[in-house]
């Protein structure tokens, strides 16, 4: 027996540190370019070392054939249960491809920054509830739950509900951002300018700034993205000959459209940013006005010199601005901006609300999707669109648009758009003037039972006017008016009649009679007051608005698709049932034939000679052939027109549409008319402004405007002014009517956006 002790028959195994041991009959072995999976001595799998997949993919099969249970599978794998059962989930729901996504958390998630933390706790600090909380962020409430969970934000007790809330957070650093608002200094305006232009000036954390050259705001950028501030603050600069810096001439009229302080009211802020609300606004309200009509066209400027026309060291790009088209659309309160701002216009404009205009605009869309149709006139054509509803004042002016439902007809969308305006305009007299697609004897009476008066083309063939009926009558419009038309005269050649409508109605026809006599346009009204040239002239005003759209359909790209995206719409919603129409289509067709085989029969029977068959029998006999076809087309027409009256006329969309019914998604162009909009109006004020100044202003204001807007500029900033000379026009009359038009401006004291600097301007070599 040789000497070794009983310890020494148990002695430690040599262990091989590439060997994990997972339990008793399961084995990982990793030489450090392979790693293989044994269960009793067998290898069952086998992958490469940073296969993510392949190493996921090995505990799910550990856990699910029963290797391992779930605990022992993450000890091997040095990683949590929770990890496992994780990829458990994802190889049942989607396979092995889920397996393999990257780490960190999903990128099609929506997710609070960091940076954003600070504007979820002053909201809660406020009492603003968390779903309202995750509807402004554009997240769940579940989302915000977390972050204020991680910031140690407790909720307040039950009794304290009513009382100031005082939020606690366990994070020193978020202490300071955490605790109620503080009661912020108003800034004084400049001396005798109007409170309501200073817009955001109110805001003291939007004046924060750390940076000192206004080419340079890398500071101020950091403090966006650290949360501290929610707006970049204007920093102009001296800049001689900048490019398109004529455009501020319409900072005035956009302040003065109250958009800015309103849209404050509907959105509040769009997060801790550098390009914030105040900014985002003023960029695209200037792009619209200087034709930039879509994000991509960003692309074509210099950020730096666009820029500087707003007081930054360079505009926001097209991703960013994309991003903050989608923040606003997610907050979704387009509506209730577009219906403030009519509220101010209406406010500042009444007296131009006693005329309103309504018609509608087809936007024809050549996208994947399958949407409803639209008749395009100006196509003359069918077509996939969506259709909105514009309402302009009696100068042609837009209040507000509206979306219809699966493209809704003029006499659907006319009740709910007049019921807006009268909460709008109030009990004023209100007269509505529409084209035929408005015509409806009921909806005539209901509207005037309403309180609305109607001004609209008859439609349907009508008896010609006697010509004895016809007067020549003439309109002058009033001298010392600003429209455009003013001083002007009108000669119609017009007969006032009457006329009774099919349910008893009875209104005033207008007859228009063209000058070579040719043609009659009746016109129908409620307005029994109003002499026969002021209806024909509010009547033939309708064409302003068409022009209206044929304008910014050319110059603000007014049909362009704000964003390619879909939404559900109602599958129950009926639409027409094309089989019905199918079958209509049939039936025209079958009387169309049936009708020339009864003009053939005819003529033979005219050329019948009736010495060879005097008697009809004889006819008949004769023309059996043709009395054959003119009964089965008979049955036919008949046949037809049975199954005709079994098909419904309406159906469900959804037995019309295969697949999921969709509309797109209206938000984001909602907002985008609006921002062109109120861009319309602002151009529109400045061309009133200088119609005393140009004697051309009907027939060129408006080109006069948008080159004195493009036009470059002198930018000189003091401490209290921000000066703008304007370079000198292609004419020695067109540069008077724009220095004029500076004059007035000056008058307006505006103070820019974001800061305390009235505005002044001046046209180069005019002083």
């Amino acid at each position: 027996m040789t000497g070794h002790t009983q310890a020494d028959l148990f002695s430690e195994l040599p262990h091989d540190p590439g060997t994990v041991v997972i339990n008793d009959r399961c084995l990982l072995r990793n030489d450090g370019v392979h790693v293989v999976v044994l269960v009793a001595g067998l290898p069952i799998l086998s992958y490469t070392v940073g296969d993510r997949m392949a190493e996921a993919h090995a505990m799910v099969t550990l856990v699910e054939q029963e290797y391992a249970d779930q605990n022992e599978v993450a000890r091997a794998f040095r990683c949590s249960d929770r990890t496992v059962r994780r990829h458990q989930r994802r190889f049942d729901e989607q396979g092995l491809a889920a397996l393999g996504r990257s780490r960190g958390y999903p990128k099609d998630r929506p997710r609070l920054k960091a940076a954003r933390a600070r504007q979820v706790s002053r909201l809660w600090a406020e009492g603003t509830p968390k779903r309202e909380i995750a509807r402004r962020m554009g997240v769940t409430e579940k989302a915000v739950r977390k972050v204020l969970r991680r910031l140690g934000c407790k909720d307040p007790a039950p009794a304290q509900m009513d009382l100031p809330i005082k939020v606690e957070c366990a994070d020193p650093k978020l202490s300071g951002f955490s605790q109620p608002p503080r009661e912020l200094p108003s800034v004084e305006p400049a001396a005798g300018a109007d409170p309501k232009l200073s817009a955001f000036c109110d805001d003291e954390e939007s004046s924060l700034s750390l940076d000192n050259d206004p080419a340079d705001r890398s500071m101020d950028r950091m403090l966006a993205y650290l949360g501290i501030i929610d707006d970049a603050v204007p920093m102009f600069r001296n800049v001689k000959g900048l490019p398109k810096a004529g455009v501020l001439l319409a900072i005035p009229a956009l302040v003065s459209s109250g958009v800015f302080g309103i849209a404050k009211t509907v959105y509040g802020s769009i997060g801790p940013a550098f390009y914030g609300l105040r900014t985002s606004l003023v960029i695209m309200l200037l792009m619209a006005l200087l034709r930039i009509k879509r994000p991509e066209a960003l692309k074509e400027h210099a950020p730096p010199e666009l820029g500087a026309i707003v007081g930054l060291d360079r505009v926001l790009e097209v991703k960013s601005l994309r991003r903050k088209l989608a923040r606003l659309a997610a907050l979704g309160g387009a509506s209730q901006l577009g219906h403030a701002l009519a509220e101010a216009r209406v406010a500042v404009h009444g007296e131009r609300m006693g005329f309103l205009y309504i018609d509608g605009h087809v936007r024809v869309y050549h996208g994947k999707y399958t949407i409803p149709k639209a008749h395009v006139a100006r196509m003359r054509l069918p077509m996939p669109a969506t259709t909105d509803y514009w309402l302009n004042d009696s100068v042609g002016d837009p209040l507000f648009v509206v979306t219809a439902e699966a493209n809704a007809g003029l006499c659907k969308m006319l009740p709910d758009m007049l019921a807006e305006v009268r909460s709008l305009v109030g009990q004023r007299r209100l007269t509505v003037v529409f084209d035929r697609g408005g015509w409806s004897p009921a909806l005539f009476e209901k509207l005037i039972t309403g309180g609305f008066d109607i001004l609209t083309y008859r439609k349907g063939r009508s008896r010609k006017v006697p010509r004895t009926l016809f007067v020549v009558y003439e309109l002058v419009i009033d001298p010392t008016g600003t429209a455009v038309d003013r001083g002007r005269s009108f000669k119609y050649k017009l007969a006032d009649t009457g006329i009774r409508l099919s349910n008893g109605l009875r209104l005033r026809q207008v007859t228009w009679l063209s000058e070579d006599g040719s043609h009659q346009t009746p016109i129908v009204t409620s307005r029994r007051d109003l002499t026969p040239a002021e209806v024909a002239y509010r009547m033939f005003e309708r064409w302003r608005q068409e022009n209206f759209f044929k304008y910014l359909r050319e110059e603000y790209a007014l049909d362009a698709l704000a964003e390619h995206v879909a939404e559900p719409d109602n599958p129950a919603r009926d639409v027409p049932n094309p089989h019905w129409h199918r079958l209509d289509a049939e039936i025209k067709r079958a009387r169309s034939n049936l009708a020339a085989l009864y003009a053939a029969y005819g003529i033979e029977a005219a050329a019948n000679p009736e010495h060879l068959r005097p008697t009809i029998r004889g006819f008949k006999i004769a023309h059996g052939k043709i009395g054959r076809e003119i009964r089965e087309a008979a049955k036919k027409v008949t046949t037809l027109r049975a199954r005709r009256d079994r098909a419904p006329r309406r159906v469900p969309v959804a037995d019309v549409v295969g697949g999921e019914v969709v509309k797109l998604a209206p938000e984001k162009k909602l907002l985008t008319n609006i921002f062109k909009m109120v861009a319309y109006q602002a151009e529109s004020d400045l061309c009133r402004m200088v119609v005393p100044h140009y004697r051309r202003a009907e027939d060129e204001g408006r080109t006069l405007i948008q080159t004195a807007l493009a036009s470059s500029a002198d930018i000189e900033v003091t401490d209290t002014e921000l000066r703008v000379t304007i370079a000198p026009q292609s004419s020695a009359h067109r540069t008077k009517a724009i220095a004029a038009l500076c004059e007035e401006l000056n008058l307006a004291n505006t103070v820019f956006p974001g800061t305390k600097l009235r505005l002044r301007y001046t046209v180069k070599g005019k002083q």
